[in-house]
């Protein structure tokens, strides 16, 4: 018994100090924008050593991901019920896709620095792992949604949602979009998946 108790407290421990470096990471990379923070002062903001810092992400990049996929998954949450009840299938993929650009431009530094780490990102980090399912769940969804038309059987369905999360992706990390505000960059989005979708 004592054996199970002491697991339980050392698994509580972990997770106190990864809520604290999430905590602290997330709200330095807010204030300052992830490539102005280091790790030296996530880890003094948690209060804990770096190297205990690196046991939990081993760079800025896998610190970033950690922050952002928690609301990323969110976002993409809030669209998946709004676009139940949107009717037509462009304006039910926009109302799952603004949350995820909401989400993604509310620092957009570290918006387009996640986007980067997610493609480039060594994908044996647990973080990267976690990343590249959201974008797998969010492929799905689109999926379902584009099977609203009959046109679109299974294989199809998925092809498009991937193209669909391409125009994402590219429209939020496009340099040129950067200076942007929401509503043009949802424009953006809209412009090319009528291509795709109003055929």
């Amino acid at each position: 018994m004592p054996v199970a108790q002491s697991v339980g407290r050392r698994e509580r421990n972990k997770q106190q100090k990864l809520a604290r470096i999430t905590a602290a990471a997330s709200e330095l990379f807010a204030e300052h924008g992830v490539d102005e923070v280091t790790t030296q002062q996530i880890a003094d903001k948690a209060d804990i050593g770096t190297g205990t810092l690196f046991l939990y992400a081993k760079t800025k990049g896998e610190l970033l991901l950690l922050v952002q996929n928690a609301g990323y998954v969110a976002a993409l949450e809030r669209g998946r019920v709004d676009a139940e009840t949107v009717p037509g299938v462009l304006d039910a993929v926009l109302a799952i896709v603004r949350p995820i650009v909401e989400c993604n431009r509310t620092h957009i530094e570290n918006g387009r620095t996640y986007l980067r780490e997610m493609v480039f990102g060594d994908p044996k980090e647990p973080r990267h792992g976690e990343a590249l399912a959201v974008v797998a769940k969010t492929e799905e969804i689109l999926a379902t949604v584009v099977r609203r038309d009959k046109r679109y059987g299974e294989d199809d369905a998925a092809a498009v949602a991937r193209i669909i999360s391409a125009v994402i992706f590219f429209s939020m990390a496009a340099s040129a979009n950067a200076p942007l505000s929401l509503e043009e960059v949802m424009q953006d989005v809209r412009r090319q998946l009528a291509v795709v979708l109003d055929r």
